[in-house]
């Protein structure tokens, strides 16, 4: 009761988090090195939303004192680094759809210039309240026949989904030295902004380019290297059009093979970027890339190699992730095997 949707989500993705890496004993560092970097792309919304209905409805002193703590961003860092007494860096990164993104490729710096061991790191939303549900259907930026197609040639908007995502960042030979299941490495990761609107992506994809090649660039990879792409793939005309580019501006046509799993688990906003690196690191575990559900025709304005109708068998290799957010907001991280 204390606590909105987005925090619980968090909580729990924490925890399984934990327990997949034997508990904070299992971590093997002092909790004054573990730190929390968990984004939210609107917070506590769901809380705002029922006491500003309770304060018209039932007057000021029914409103919540609990309302506030409730509904900011940073609530669910927060919470985590409370529960488990965890005295690291604990911060909160807001950047719309990218937010999941850079909030682990922030925690990865933060662990790279000897602030900590050991970061949870990821995204959490629970955005899907009657209010958004409208702000975004007004916008017509949500599917009129609330399927989510990436890249088809009939798309016309995403599908809005509410979720968490955890993940355990370590320095690389402090995980090995406490033993350590390692499912892959974080080697690179980038932001840029397209500086152009608030809610349109630059033309021809010009921002999230830029931010790719960045993220290669801090890789110490070549395009040559890359073998996945896991795309931000939201269902919108403009966005997927827009990635489409970037990718063949840096990679050329058709470039690497291509999926969004948000055909799937629809587009979880600031947390996207977080279940994705999950998806990543499962694609690389089990040497597959899942199909693009939604996608039966490809645009044919779109000339990349998208995976869809089966997965595809592959040679687990370097993946890119990409996430792009309102307001130009770019992020992407390069995770390798960990062999």
């Amino acid at each position: 009761r204390r606590v909105d949707r987005f925090t619980q989500f968090a909580v729990a993705a924490a925890e399984q988090a934990l327990a997949d890496c034997g508990g904070l004993e299992g971590l093997a560092s002092d909790p004054a090195r573990i730190g929390v970097f968990i984004g939210s792309g609107v917070g506590g919304l769901s809380t705002l939303e029922d006491q500003i209905w309770t304060y018209k409805e039932k007057g000021p002193r029914r409103v919540s004192p609990f309302m506030v703590p409730m509904i900011m961003a940073n609530a669910a860092s927060a919470a985590i680094s409370m529960r488990h007494g965890l005295r690291g860096p604990c911060e909160t990164t807001v950047t719309a759809c990218a937010t999941g993104t850079h909030s682990i490729g922030n925690a990865a710096r933060t662990i790279a210039t000897g602030r900590a061991d050991v970061m949870l790191a990821g995204g959490a939303e629970a955005s899907c309240t009657g209010v958004a549900t409208a702000a975004f259907g007004n916008m017509t930026a949500t599917a009129r026949d609330g399927r989510s197609k990436p890249f088809d040639a009939t798309r016309d908007g995403f599908v809005m989904a509410e979720g968490a995502a955890v993940i355990i960042l370590e320095e690389w030979t402090h995980a090995v030295a406490r033993g350590a299941t390692i499912y892959a490495e974080l080697v690179g990761a980038a932001s840029s902004a397209d500086a152009y609107h608030i809610t349109a992506p630059a033309p021809g994809g010009a921002g999230a380019a830029a931010c790719i090649e960045a993220a290669l660039f801090d890789a110490c990879l070549t395009t040559g290297d890359i073998a996945h792409i896991n795309a931000h793939g939201t269902s919108t005309p403009l966005n997927d059009l827009a990635e489409a580019d970037a990718i063949n501006k840096v990679f050329g046509t058709p470039g690497p093979p291509v999926t969004s799993t948000k055909g799937v688990i629809g587009h979880a906003l600031g947390a996207a970027g977080a279940i994705e690196t999950v998806a990543s690191v499962l694609t690389i575990t089990h040497a597959l890339i899942p199909p693009t559900a939604g996608l039966t025709e490809l645009d044919p304005d779109i000339h990349l190699d998208v995976v869809y109708g089966e997965p595809r068998p592959w040679q687990p290799g370097p993946t890119l992730s990409n996430s792009f957010g309102f307001g130009g907001h770019n992020g992407c991280l390069v995770i390798s095997p960990a062999d």
